[in-house]
């Protein structure tokens, strides 16, 4: 059974960084396409970042939503079998509950049209809230 286990959210000031990890056992890691989204009050869960799964040849790829691209870093190692995300220049409409979601189906280039609802893996959320 795969679990998921996101760490490294916290309070922190506009302008801070933050880096989530998500801890993934059960499975192996590197046939999973792993990725965020968040979901601020009062609002709709939305996609943040995924990334492939490790290809044949070694690589992988990441994707991001336009609202993070720039600040955000998302990246994996399979040694670990934890994904991070990497938050830097963080704002306040960054705030939000950061959810770890995991599938070895669905490829990582399809989950921001996907949503959260169709993956197979998902964690139980940290609090990341950005103060002004």
């Amino acid at each position: 059974q795969v679990q998921l286990v996101e760490s490294g959210g916290g309070l922190v000031q506009a302008g801070d960084s933050l880096r989530l990890s998500c801890a993934i056992s059960g499975e192996t890691f590197s046939r999973y396409a792993v990725g965020w989204f968040r979901q601020a009050p009062g609002k709709e869960r939305e996609f943040v970042a995924a990334i492939t799964w490790t290809t044949s040849s070694g690589r992988i790829y990441p994707y991001y939503a336009e609202s993070v691209k720039g600040r955000f870093t998302i990246s994996r190692d399979n040694t670990e079998d934890t994904a991070y995300l990497q938050m830097n220049s963080l704002k306040p409409e960054d705030t939000a509950v950061y959810y770890c979601a995991a599938d070895s189906l669905r490829g990582a280039s399809s989950w921001s049209d996907l949503g959260y609802n169709y993956l197979k893996h998902l964690g139980q959320g940290t609090q990341v809230t950005v103060s002004s």
